[in-house]
């Protein structure tokens, strides 16, 4: 979802789940983020110790953080919100472009990204005013688990003297403290995570983290006194109709659309747009989830964070809000090619966590939604123009390797296209694969059976608990002993893949539609990023028949450019009056014999949006060029039409 935030072998017989006791160590600690390790009660007496150095209530510091991060450290990674640790302390002194998707290396004729001024308001850097009141460096506060308590505990400590004028002995009586905690003045926003606090505290929550850290809330009977919130003067959101289908709960908090500084090309959150009528259609819709709850999904998009998406849906009760016009480009896909053609749906989940927050009631308004902007848009629905933001190309070399890989590996595609009415199953294809279960066509979609596919995965350090994934592992031989495969955008040359939840050079996840190159005994090869990938597949049970155009290098090339973009030509720029924008190759080469599969052709355009509410200066420029939308590796990636033959099966 989104900004830039920023695994070993499952082998399946007759059902089993059977995995190696042992992994090779190149494997295990390629990627891996080191954190300090602490006893399992760290955290609760991190949160005791604060509670009684700033006089809060220990229900309301851990009930804050709870709702805020459910307990975790992240391993100092920011979430999309730019909140670090277990008390979600925000940071947008940085602003981050990867979700409107432009950079500098994109203009070649002299136009550049503005660099976006630092933002200084401690409403929203959390991060800078709790560092501010402790006397720290904000890099402490990132990492350090007791040190990011202390300031979230000095920060409510701060509000309730501004809401109440004290720090009130009663737990009671920080109602307005914590309203204020969710970083929003928006009444719903502010008021919801609020409430939610005060019924964690009413109910109590007791877990183990994946950083092993154990912390347990005790239920107390605790009634808000709301009246605290009075002197924070929350405002109401304009409400209007929303883009939705009946039946379905939703509702209109619009993201923040506002120049930020004298220089109107420095703006949020999004661009304004007139999508479909002015030739600039919608092809995808992007499926994120936000690396946190899903208010404060909401409340970045409402704060000058240079992100946004079209709807947010509540993974707790699937609650839609729509923030952003399908008619206007959402900054959202970190490519600008694919924002100015996809509706961008965020998820509140953590990627890492996947069945811990991806909840029945989220799949099921989610797909609702999907389905109803599908039929309206004319998108199509498969695991083409369907995507996930870990499916997205980068628009460079440097921005392939920093791209998203939300929704992450615990997204259930099997179970959202069954609810989309679209399953992945066999019915669009032929058969497949060189086996007599599939018969001789060569096309084939990954589908391993969801909840028996339990492969194991690294997040940093820590060994994630097993629980269905939606990928098969790829190798560079038919061999479980054999090296995971190296994806160049994430690895050198000589260093293999790894387990890595986010390493997704050697996975291929469920609805991905590829050649099959080769097979040998229970093994498939396919032609996956310009390599020959191996996974296990004893007769085609991780797959079920593909369809699609079949494209290779024209008859005489020695290799071909690999695009994140389908941009026009350089002569519909000028003919525009406008700097070209530049379709940057990433780092691949198709070669001779290489053989991908497309979801057809895609013309080049280029959505021309620069200056802060002036759609009298925007266009969308058409090329002559012509593209292919081919399934590459696990991200989408096109080819130029004039650059490949269509070849039959």
């Amino acid at each position: 979802m989104s900004k830039r935030r920023p695994m070993f072998l499952a082998v399946l017989m007759a059902g089993l789940l059977v995995v190696p006791s042992t992994l090779p160590s190149t494997q295990a600690t390629a990627g891996a983020i080191d954190t300090p390790q602490q006893s399992p009660d760290a955290l609760q007496t991190a949160f005791e110790k604060a509670s009684q150095e700033f006089g809060v209530p220990l229900n309301v510091l851990m009930s804050v953080s709870y709702n805020e991060s459910r307990w975790e450290q992240h391993v100092g990674v920011p979430s999309l919100s730019g909140g670090y640790g277990v008390m979600h302390l925000t940071s947008l002194s940085q602003p981050d472009l990867s979700a409107r998707g432009e950079t500098a290396d994109e203009s070649a004729e002299g136009e550049s990204v503005t660099t976006l001024p630092a933002n200084n308001d401690l409403s929203v850097n959390t991060l800078d005013a709790a560092a501010e009141l402790l006397g720290t460096n904000t890099d402490v506060l990132k990492t350090d688990l007791t040190e990011n308590v202390r300031g979230g505990a000095a920060l409510l400590a701060q509000y309730a003297r501004e809401t109440v004028g004290s720090t009130p002995t009663q737990a009671s009586d920080w109602y307005g403290a914590v309203a204020k905690y969710s970083g929003s003045d928006i009444d719903e926003i502010a008021t919801d995570f609020a409430n939610d606090v005060y019924t964690t505290i009413q109910t109590g929550e007791s877990r183990t983290t994946p950083e092993g850290q154990t912390a347990t809330l005790t239920a107390e009977g605790v009634t808000p006194n709301k009246s605290t919130a009075d002197s924070l003067h929350l405002r109401n959101a304009k409400k209007t109709g929303t883009d939705c289908p009946n039946g379905l709960e939703c509702r209109e908090i619009p993201a923040l659309y506002k120049q930020l500084s004298a220089s109107q090309t420095n703006y949020g959150n999004y661009d304004i747009g007139n999508r479909q009528q002015d030739g600039d259609d919608i092809r995808y819709i992007i499926i994120h989830d936000i690396e946190g709850t899903y208010e404060a999904g909401i409340r970045t998009f409402l704060s000058p964070s240079y992100v946004s998406a079209h709807f947010v849906v509540n993974n707790v009760d699937g609650q839609v809000t729509e923030m952003v016009n399908p008619k206007d480009v959402a900054w959202q896909a970190g490519n600008w090619y694919i924002n100015s053609h996809s509706i961008g749906i965020e998820h509140g989940g953590i990627a890492a966590e996947g069945g811990a927050w991806y909840s029945e009631q989220m799949y099921h308004a989610s797909a609702k939604l999907v389905k109803y902007l599908a039929q309206k848009y004319d998108i199509p629905l498969d695991r083409q123009h369907i995507l996930g933001h870990d499916d997205l190309p980068g628009t460079s070399q440097a921005t392939q390797k920093s791209m998203h890989w939300d929704p992450g590996a615990f997204w259930d595609w099997s179970h959202y296209f069954d609810l989309l009415g679209q399953p992945i199953n066999p019915s669009n294809g032929n058969g497949q694969g060189n086996d007599k279960k599939h018969g001789d066509n060569p096309i084939l979609t990954i589908n391993p059976h969801f909840s028996t596919n339990q492969p194991p995965l690294l997040y940093g350090t820590k060994v994630l608990d097993a629980q269905p994934s939606n990928f098969v592992y790829l190798y560079q031989a038919p061999s479980f002993d054999a090296p995971l495969l190296s994806d160049p955008a994430l690895h050198a040359k000589t260093v293999p893949g790894t387990t890595q939840i986010s390493d997704w050079g050697d996975k291929a996840t469920i609805g991905q539609t590829f050649y099959q190159a080769e097979v040998q005994g229970d093994w498939t090869a396919i032609w996956y990023g310009a390599q020959k990938a191996w996974f296990y597949n004893p007769n085609g049970t991780n797959t079920v028949p593909g369809s699609g155009l079949l494209i290779t290098p024209k008859s005489g090339l020695t290799s071909i450019p690999v695009y994140g973009t389908a941009y026009p030509e350089a002569a519909a720029f000028t003919a525009a009056g406008i700097p070209k924008a530049v379709n940057n190759p990433l780092q691949y080469s198709i070669l001779p014999g290489q053989v991908y599969v497309s979801a057809g052709t895609v013309p080049s355009d280029y959505f021309y949006a620069k200056l802060f509410n002036a759609p009298e200066t925007y266009k969308v420029v058409k090329g002559n060029d012509q593209f292919y939308q081919i399934s590459f590796n696990h991200r989408i990636a096109f080819v130029k039409a004039s650059d490949v033959d269509v070849v039959q099966p």
